[in-house]
């Protein structure tokens, strides 16, 4: 979008667009949906890593995950770019557990009055055996600029899987947008087409090392890379680095019966900071119908 962006800039100036414009046309994966960001805390705090991951953010960062969901669960994450409210992030997303598969639901939020874009996705999947599970959405988005320029929508898919290659050591793929779905006439514009490619390492039942690299096909490869110590039975810290362009990050979470609290914050070298925190519920079943176990 930026070439649109530095068209109409000039006509947004003094509304308080001015700014979040300029983010756009500098960083070109700060706009959030179109471009398919991770969900959840606990991935901003491993440096965006989150492709072998499965959770109730599974319904969003690779729906290959869902495959090995066994507990209904529901979430909700916010994040704060930048310490700008007008770059504020907002997510939920809610999981339904079948024998071998689950479906997932979720919607996403970026911007503000003037810029927003909305993205709702529909997702399910599926798990082969103990350790192989694909998955795939649909998902609807829309994109906002003032009432002048009115808004744009789109149909996108998302397709993944994760296979669990031995004890210690996972494999992720995952393909958003494979079909180039176009979304909008001017310059050709099309939503992202992101690959992202993933391995994590369990060295212990406490320990686990991830790395991943994922490529739109319009931008440089970005590396992934986080670490994650489950130090108690209740407590987890987490750090992370990824690059194009390089941020640290790191955070924790804890387990309260229940619930899952994923507190995050990355650091950008000319930007500042991003704050996030994710809290999940989810109802477990009794342990005579927890089924294979998750990897």
């Amino acid at each position: 979008m930026k070439n649109k962006f530095h068209k109409i800039f000039p006509s947004l100036e003094g509304q308080g667009v001015g700014l979040i414009v300029l983010l756009l046309t500098l960083i070109p994966n700060l706009s959030a949906q179109t471009g398919n960001d991770l969900i959840g805390a606990r991935s901003a705090a491993m440096g965006g890593y989150n492709v072998t991951l499965f959770d109730v953010w599974s319904t969003n960062n690779n729906q290959a995950g869902l495959g090995f969901m066994k507990d209904l669960s529901g979430g909700i994450y916010y994040e704060n770019r930048f310490l700008l409210k007008e770059t504020s992030y907002k997510a939920g997303a809610f999981v339904i557990p079948l024998k071998t598969a689950a479906f997932g639901i979720s919607v996403t939020s970026f911007g503000f009055e003037l810029y927003n874009e909305t993205k709702a996705g529909l997702s399910y999947g599926k798990r082969f055996g103990d350790k192989f599970s694909m998955g795939v959405q649909i998902n609807y988005l829309n994109t906002k600029l003032t009432q002048e320029y009115g808004s744009k929508t789109a149909l996108t898919g998302a397709v993944g899987i994760i296979a669990k290659l031995s004890d210690e050591l996972s494999l992720g793929v995952h393909v958003y947008n494979p079909t180039r779905t176009k979304l909008a006439t001017y310059d050709n514009e099309r939503v992202p087409t992101i690959m992202k490619l993933g391995l994590d390492y369990r060295f212990s039942e406490k320990v686990m090392l991830a790395v991943s690299t994922q490529k739109d096909v319009d931008f440089d490869a970005v590396v992934n890379a986080g670490l994650e110590y489950h130090i108690t039975q209740i407590l987890y810290l987490r750090g992370g680095i990824s690059t194009n362009p390089t941020q640290y990050a790191f955070g924790f979470g804890m387990q309260l019966k229940d619930f899952k609290v994923d507190i995050s914050s990355s650091f950008h070298q000319t930007l500042g900071i991003t704050p996030g925190i994710s809290i999940i519920y989810s109802k477990k079943k009794k342990a005579k119908e927890q089924g294979t176990p998750s990897i």
